[in-house]
């Protein structure tokens, strides 16, 4: 029996193993996970300890950065899915709502611990769940528990554990609740006309201005980076009180902006550095002195040496392009170059994108017939197609001015129907897959081949 199992695990090993092949591989969960500005930081279903139920019993709302400025809550709500998979809404926030400061804490309205909560809610968390915040349709962060695929594991009663998101990754892990401290500050939170100090409101300032250029790849110093804002607005802009957000971390703007104006902005000097060539697309945001993010700048892979990469318009449906250019223009209206300036006696090769010497035409004159190549400096004769014949069976290519074969196609020769090909990787998983299915199939008849034999024999003779 010991064989038999052994068999089917390599078996199923193959198999798996052969899937992953065929399918690419595993992603890993959280690779590309982003915080937004207002996220969900911890969980907590509660516990029964000592007698008292629902003890611990939490939502905590993070947000990005160390702002005290009012972020308007109108229009979210926290969104539930039980155990079972249907789906309500737990709470929504009032029309008049603010929060302030890094974190707003809700509890359950049963907890022992109700009354240390910004707000209160009345239906309990199950220990396999889920919950998402929204604004109106849109999802704005998530979390489940179920331990399904893309989830977390499921709390347990024998041990418990608050749920909370990991800054660095974006992913969220179980940790005893010992080992948690909640944070609750009733300054975190308001709403207009429920009495208690007034707080005073940050008013937007940087609305109009947007990203226009970005240079990440220096050529001898970080301090060649730059970003670059313009202000399409109808005025100018005051931007103190704003901020460009990096990697989850905020960079406040100073100065003006007049309308129609440009200004850069060295991020050496505002604390951070961009990566030079991200692997992956890095985004910026600029965020408003309210908190709202007002645009968003992402730059790709295959930025180059003495490159920046800009804004130069609008497509024909209405969608900003941005290209890499060889005229960085810091401070001022961009400029799009597609291949960068050579020195004096060199021209650039399309192809490649390299300068090359080049010969000057005045150099070398080349006789009648014939042009000078101003990449190689050689006289090439001009080809047309009256000055050449070819024999029956062949035609005359005017590009090269060489005969080449014409090649007939009466249908027995070649197929009308395409053919269809799989990537070679694909075939040998497969091949592989069968290989070591077949090697266990042929392995168990020999172990059994005994007791196979004796009940084919009985199934003969009944027949």
């Amino acid at each position: 029996m010991k064989k038999i199992f052994y068999i089917l695990i390599m078996i199923g090993c193959g198999i798996v193993m052969g899937l992953l092949v065929l399918s690419g591989g595993v992603k890993a969960l959280g690779a590309d996970n982003i915080i937004p500005e207002l996220y969900i930081k911890a969980v907590n279903p509660g516990y029964t300890i000592d007698g008292k139920n629902n003890v611990g019993e939490m939502i905590e709302i993070g947000r990005v950065g160390n702002s005290d400025a009012l972020i308007s809550l109108a229009g979210m709500a926290i969104s539930y899915t039980n155990s079972s998979g249907n789906t309500s809404i737990l709470m929504e926030f009032p029309e008049h709502s603010y929060m302030s400061g890094e974190n707003l804490l809700l509890r359950l309205a049963s907890s022992p611990e109700s009354e240390l909560a910004a707000i209160n809610y009345s239906k309990t968390l199950a220990f396999k769940a889920g919950i998402e915040l929204v604004r109106g349709d849109e999802v704005i962060d998530k979390v489940c528990w179920t331990g399904k695929e893309g989830c977390a594991k499921d709390f347990k009663s024998a041990n418990p554990t608050v749920l909370v998101r990991n800054q660095e990754t974006g992913e969220f892990e179980h940790i005893p609740v010992e080992e948690y401290e909640v944070k609750y500050d009733e300054r975190n939170y308001y709403v207009e006309g429920m009495g208690g100090e007034e707080p005073e409101v940050v008013q937007s300032q940087c609305r109009g201005l947007v990203f226009s250029e970005i240079l990440s790849y220096y050529e001898t110093t970080k301090d060649e980076q730059f970003v670059e804002l313009y202000n399409n607005g109808a005025e100018q802009i005051l931007m103190d009180g704003c901020q460009i957000r990096y990697k989850n971390k905020n960079y406040k703007l100073t100065g003006i902006v007049p309308t129609d104006g440009y200004v850069a902005r060295f991020p050496v000097e505002m604390g951070f550095n961009l990566t030079k060539n991200p692997t992956n697309a890095n985004m910026l945001e600029l965020v408003d002195t309210d908190g709202a993010v007002i645009d968003e700048l992402i730059y790709p892979n295959g930025q180059r040496k003495g490159t920046s990469y800009a804004f130069i318009g609008y497509d024909a449906v209405g969608e900003e392009v941005w290209k890499v250019t060889y005229a960085p223009t810091p401070g001022a209206a961009n400029n799009y170059q597609e291949f960068k300036s050579c020195e004096a006696g060199k021209v650039i090769n399309e192809a490649t994108g390299n300068c090359v010497k080049v010969a000057a035409v005045t150099e070398k004159v080349c006789k009648e017939g014939q042009y000078l190549n101003p990449l190689t400096g050689r006289c090439r004769k001009y080809q047309t197609v009256a000055e050449k014949t070819c024999k029956e069976g062949y035609y005359l290519n005017p590009e090269t001015g060489r005969c080449r074969k014409i090649v007939e196609n009466k249908g027995a020769d070649y197929s009308l129907e395409p053919e269809e090909y799989e990537e070679e990787s694909s075939f040998v998983a497969l091949y592989i897959v069968l290989g070591v299915v077949g090697v266990g199939l042929a392995y168990l008849a020999y172990e059994f081949r005994y007791e196979i034999g004796k009940i084919w024999r009985r199934l003969w003779r009944k027949g």
